[in-house]
């Protein structure tokens, strides 16, 4: 659940915006429901087709519970907001920062649209420092104290 285009407010975008930020995950189940996938990657329809889910049921499109997501498509979820937000080929929105990438997500955590645990597991193993050392600009880059964006919820 993407409300982050351009420089436009959480919660501001038009039906129309909403639908083509939507419309790639309707796309992806359609095309993947397609293929015909060997047994071992049956999985991937859920994956692919869960990342814009959220924690509290009120993503898109099936409006899935973190308990009615899979561990991956709950991962596949965090690494497309962050991959997202630190984009420096898209048109229509500046590259985030490091630092204001994962501020962001973790106000998505606490609006309980990200897992926390996962979260806190993508700070903590250093991951996104390695995918930004690979794929972003330098001048996203700068020192993360993760401390300030780990989780402070209590239990679920």
């Amino acid at each position: 659940m993407h409300c982050f285009v351009g420089t436009t407010r959480k919660g501001t975008l038009s039906a129309e915006e909403r639908f083509k930020i939507n419309e790639h995950i309707a796309q992806t189940i359609i095309m993947l429901g397609k293929l015909p996938l060997p047994s071992y990657m049956a999985n991937i329809f859920e994956i692919a087709g869960a990342h814009h889910e959220t924690m509290d049921g009120k993503g898109y499109p099936r409006k899935l519970t973190r308990n009615e997501m899979s561990f991956p498509a709950r991962i596949m979820a965090i690494a497309d907001i962050f991959e997202a937000l630190t984009a420096s080929d898209r048109p229509y929105k500046k590259a985030k920062t490091l630092n204001e990438s994962l501020r962001i997500m973790s106000f998505m955590r606490n609006d309980r649209h990200i897992d926390e645990e996962l979260f806190d597991l993508f700070l903590q193993s250093g991951v996104y420092k390695e995918y930004a050392a690979k794929y972003l600009d330098p001048e996203q880059i700068a020192e993360v104290d993760i401390n300030g964006y780990l989780s402070t919820l209590k239990e679920r």
